[in-house]
């Protein structure tokens, strides 16, 4: 039955095969258990809840996947993502917590439409690479500042803004985290963030800064406090019109980025390079984004880790299934989960802010019409702690130094309309 549901013969694989693929997609890519619930937290919402509704709103998107379009993808609540909801949306932006999961949820209904009526592929297409790129490596250095933050090496300064801090011992065990991370990175060996946050936890326990659990396992933590508490009325007001923007902007390149990636690798593009699931992939997308908001968490997204169970065999959906379940089975381990302490999330963040950095190479720092907005967009958003700031300003800085060149012939409709409504946002929040 399940070789017929997923044709696990007919392309080449075989069950075995496809429940290791899984496994190792799960491994790679579990560290998301422990830090969404960490950044979600600063925006106020329980930490505790997060840890379930992080596992099921995985599992809700990754079961899509594996049961939609048949893929051996996965989805979880994306990193970037879940920092623009935290430390953008809520905290720079004075949002309630539940009025951003009406964002959300806004978003996803937009994404939705637009991928049912095929415009989403179009509107990504209309929109440079260089902006693209730019805000990949954007994201990832603000979640490296982040991740430094929270390992206390960035601290506020009344003088300088920010400064160097302190090294304490939970910072040293997060720096050996790192360095772990590093070392299984080199090796290429599989779950190596997941393995570093165990270890410095580990050594944090040993030496007495982080608490011992009570249990290895217990009934999952109650959703209650997140499930269906999203504010949609509060979210439809102007001023969060840009907001609903940069996040559907953040979304779209990072899912179709993704899967434009994998698809390669997992077989899924035809002789004409066209990817013939992608209206269902991009729609899966829509739903678990919406299931996401319902739940209570930032918007899913496709995972990029969903290469190393592919490099691992994973053809079909059955690898994606497996993920799910796994996703589904870990709440239970919620009270080791629940331990786990800021600085041995924080090498998570910077190992990821590096992994966004390799888009640098795509950029063309020689041309000035494009390297100028790419390098706004990079450095104000770890700079005002706001990705929608970067996203902004790279969309203006491109559209007036494109005219400003008589080059206005390289922009287009979309590019021009989305500067106008970014500098209106801007001029409104100023």
């Amino acid at each position: 039955m399940l070789d017929r549901f997923f044709e696990i013969s007919k392309k080449g694989s075989s069950i075995k095969v496809e429940v290791l693929a899984g496994l190792t997609t799960f491994l790679t890519a579990s560290y998301i258990i422990f830090v969404n619930p960490s950044i979600l937290s600063e925006a106020g919402m329980d930490k505790s809840a997060l840890i379930t509704v992080t596992c099921l709103a995985s599992f809700f998107g990754t079961i899509l996947f594996a049961l939609w379009p048949r893929i051996p993808m996965m989805m979880a609540p994306g990193m970037g993502l879940n920092a623009f909801f935290a430390y953008t949306l809520v905290i720079g932006n004075k949002v309630a917590w539940q009025t951003a999961l009406g964002v959300v949820f806004i978003s996803g209904i937009f994404c939705l439409i637009l991928s049912v009526a095929g415009l989403r592929e179009k509107i990504v297409k209309s929109i440079p690479a260089t902006l693209r790129l730019a805000t990949s490596i954007g994201i990832g250095l603000f979640i490296t500042f982040i991740g430094l933050q929270n390992l206390g090496l960035v601290v506020r300064s009344e003088t300088t803004l920010v400064r160097l801090g302190t090294m304490t011992v939970p910072a040293l065990f997060g720096f050996l985290g790192l360095l772990l991370i590093t070392l299984l990175e080199h090796k290429n060996i599989k779950g190596s963030i997941l393995i570093g946050i165990l270890f410095s936890t580990i050594l944090g326990i040993i030496f007495s800064y982080v608490p011992l659990p009570q249990n290895i396992v217990s009934a999952p933590p109650a959703i209650s406090p997140l499930v269906f508490k999203l504010d949609i009325g509060s979210a439809f007001s102007f001023g969060l019109l840009g907001m609903i923007f940069a996040l559907m902007y953040v979304h779209f390149f990072d899912t179709l980025g993704t899967l434009l990636a994998v698809s390669g690798r997992a077989g899924l593009v035809d002789s004409e390079g066209n990817i013939p699931k992608i209206g269902s992939m991009l729609m899966s997308d829509a739903c678990g984004t919406l299931g996401g908001a319902v739940l209570g968490t930032s918007p899913t997204t496709t995972y990029i880790e969903s290469a190393s169970g592919i490099a691992q065999g994973g053809k079909t959906g059955l690898t994606a299934l497996v993920v799910a379940l796994l996703f589904l089975m870990s709440p239970i381990f919620a009270p080791i989960i629940a331990i786990v302490p800021k600085f041995a999330t924080a090498p998570a963040l910077i190992i990821v802010g590096v992994f966004m950095m390799r888009e640098i190479k795509g950029i063309d720092f020689e041309d000035f019409s494009t390297a100028i907005p790419a390098f706004l967009t990079i450095v104000i958003m770890p700079l005002t702690y706001s990705i929608a700031n970067g996203i902004m300003f790279g969309f203006i800085s491109y559209t007036l130094i494109k005219i400003v060149l008589g080059k206005w012939r390289e922009l287009n409709l979309i590019l021009i309309g989305i500067a106008v409504l970014s500098l209106i946002n801007l001029l409104i929040s100023f």
